[in-house]
């Protein structure tokens, strides 16, 4: 199980939402690079990148910024926000990208999302993101009509390869995980799980790493490693420990 640090880009500016809200922001840094340079120091394996510009305006942002980020660490970077075409997809993977992660274009587009995924196969996840069980799309402010197990078995035939599951409700809260939505997800898809929204401190990761037995293959976190409450190194070191 890895820890994915969340690099949340807005304006160019390293930030953080409350439950997804476009205004509700706090600023942890003017650098974003920089801030991804230092979650590697400390010790992580990947970054979850995310241009809130472009999920919330569906047009790529900060396409030089994300370039400049992807160089300047030595992990891989998963990135969402705003992809929409295959031609922007593709720019992405060209900057250094790793991975995708789909949001809206996954619900509200079949027929472009299977064909961004026969384009650049095992590199196409989705973010399922969900507010009392239902899916939200375009930045979490629009209703998809449509629930985790609605969409569960078609996006796994068109060939995603991977889920982030976020509650909204508890995104930025540091409330804890959702542990019977996340063991509902878990148990309806054989793809790699990541959680996000909730994890606040090392007894979160605690009570969810149980649940890698069941495909859990990571936790993505935001708030709770700027404002302290969950120390990076020492989760990644109780993680390392248990292997």
């Amino acid at each position: 199980m890895n820890i994915f640090p969340a690099v949340d880009i807005k304006d160019g500016k390293c930030v953080r939402l409350r439950q997804g809200v476009e205004d509700q922001v706090t600023v942890f840094s003017d650098d974003p690079a920089a801030m991804a340079r230092q979650w590697v120091a400390v010790g992580a394996r990947w970054l979850h990148v995310i241009d809130l510009d472009g999920a919330f305006s569906g047009v790529p942002r900060n396409m030089d910024l994300i370039r400049e980020l992807c160089s300047g660490v030595s992990v891989p970077v998963q990135l969402g926000g705003g992809i929409r075409s295959v031609d922007v997809a593709a720019k992405y993977l060209e900057a250094g990208v790793e991975r995708l992660i789909i949001g809206t274009v996954a619900l509200e587009d079949p027929p472009l999302f299977r064909e961004l995924c026969e384009a650049f196969p095992g590199r196409i996840g989705v973010s399922l993101d969900a507010r009392d069980g239902c899916l939200k799309t375009k930045g979490w402010v629009e209703d998809a009509g449509k629930t985790v197990a609605d969409v569960v078995p078609e996006l796994e035939a068109a060939g995603a390869s991977f889920f982030i599951y976020t509650d909204i409700s508890r995104d930025g809260m540091q409330s804890g995980v959702n542990i019977p939505a996340l063991e509902a997800l878990l148990g309806m898809t054989r793809m790699p799980v990541l959680i996000a929204g909730g994890i606040s401190t090392l007894q979160d990761v605690q009570a969810v790493f149980p649940l890698r037995e069941k495909g859990l293959a990571g936790i993505v976190t935001g708030k709770a490693i700027y404002a302290g409450s969950l120390d990076l190194k020492a989760a990644l070191d109780w993680l390392a420990a248990q292997a």
